[in-house]
């Protein structure tokens, strides 16, 4: 897996806790993030699969379920909007 650098801000006391961890364990803050986020991911991966199924299964192929499935928007607030265009 290549690495991307991706900058993450958090606060000043997560900050901390990654920075006292990191140096306790003698390891860099990269690798404690990169833990923590696997471990969580992990620990969450039934919900994460469930919210995947549930925003998938209202993907039916039109445009607006795939603007409303990013966007988090019904078809109806879309077509307040104005609607999509067509093609």
């Amino acid at each position: 897996m290549s690495a991307t650098q991706s900058p993450v801000k958090v606060d000043a006391t997560t900050d901390r806790l990654i920075s006292d961890a990191a140096h306790f364990l003698g390891r860099t803050k990269k690798d404690i993030v990169s833990d923590a986020v696997r471990e969580y991911v992990e620990v969450h991966r039934d919900e994460l699969n469930a919210a995947i199924k549930e925003s998938l299964s209202r993907f039916d192929g039109s445009k607006y379920a795939a603007v409303s499935v990013l966007t988090g928007m019904s078809a109806a607030e879309l077509e307040e909007l104005g609607g999509l265009p067509t093609e």
